[in-house]
């Protein structure tokens, strides 16, 4: 294992330390912030959120938000690019007034709506068992970043309060009656489905694939899918669902961002699923998330259930 100098080096190196720390915690940001459709890098985050409080001065953001003036102009110029920010001269001609634009007060919401408090809870979480001094705190957050990356964490959290919750046997009933109930009023349960769904330890669990379940609060679990090894490095995603008496919630975006940061933490190098043209709100959500139509995986694994006539792979 590589030593690691920074850590070796004590007080010394604390601010290269926590400048690496902040570059592991801001490229999980980006990606999280990609995820959600964004267009937007984590350093422009800042300083939409300080406009989202009203117009100001190039001078004033820089204060607000602690940086050079530069650098704020920087930022500004890529922010009025991308059509989220207005810069207007007022009164007095020497200052330049800045305001989100109706795109940037779009992005601000839904930031405040699915990003920040996903990620707060996740950095809460992540924070929550440590202690000692401020260096074995950060060495602390850095083993926990290297363990599970940010994004990761931020899959089991959500501002609605849905929660992730991996399988437990006593949950097993749910797995069965939620798919058996979708897939029985649109097609026909097959004997793979019954082997599946009657034994899902044995057939996911216990090979070394993976079940989550989403709870909501009041309602209880509403949603399930699983991840069923099929060789090294290759999950299919399958046996997903979620109640109707919750549809409307996102509950299937949340589960299946969840289920696709689990495949990757799991060392997924082929992740697929195999579907049917009917379930055409599923193979949308599943194009939303990443997932491609791939002819290969149609011809390798399409066989395996009489309704497939979809086949995708995750691209990302």
């Amino acid at each position: 294992m590589a030593t690691d100098v920074l850590a070796e080096m004590g007080p010394v190196f604390l601010g290269s330390r926590l400048k690496r720390l902040a570059e592991r915690l801001q490229a999980s940001a980006g990606r999280i912030i990609a995820d959600a459709g964004l267009p937007v890098q984590p350093t422009h985050m800042p300083l939409l959120a300080a406009l989202d409080r009203g117009p100001m001065t190039v001078g004033e953001l820089a204060d607000t938000v602690g940086s050079s003036q530069p650098g704020v102009t920087r930022g500004i110029a890529q922010l009025v690019a991308l059509g989220l920010v207005s810069s207007a001269r007022g009164a007095d001609l020497r200052r330049r007034t800045v305001s989100l634009t109706p795109a940037g007060q779009d992005v601000m919401a839904t930031a405040k709506r699915l990003i920040w408090p996903r990620v707060g809870q996740a950095v809460d979480a992540m924070l929550a068992g440590l202690s000692g001094a401020l260096l074995d705190q950060i060495a602390g957050v850095e083993a926990a970043l290297a363990d599970r990356p940010l994004e990761a964490r931020v899959a089991g959290f959500d501002p609605a309060g849905l929660r992730i919750v991996d399988f437990r046997d006593d949950l097993a009933p749910h797995f069965h009656d939620i798919n058996a109930d979708w897939i029985g009023d649109m097609f026909r349960l097959e004997q793979t489905d019954r082997d599946v769904l009657e034994q899902p330890r044995a057939r996911i669990v216990d090979p070394g694939g993976a079940i989550l379940f989403v709870e909501a609060p009041g309602l209880g679990v509403i949603g399930t899918c699983a991840l069923q090894k099929t060789g090294p490095a290759q999950f299919e995603l399958t046996k997903m669902g979620v109640r109707a008496s919750a549809r409307g919630m996102k509950a299937g975006e949340f589960l299946l961002a969840a289920m696709i940061a689990r495949a990757q933490a799991m060392g997924a190098e082929t992740l697929y699923l195999l579907t049917n043209r009917k379930c055409a709100p599923a193979i949308h959500l599943y194009e939303k998330l990443g997932f491609r139509h791939d002819a290969e995986i149609m011809a390798t694994y399409g066989a395996r259930y009489e309704r497939c006539d979809v086949a995708m792979r995750y691209v990302g």
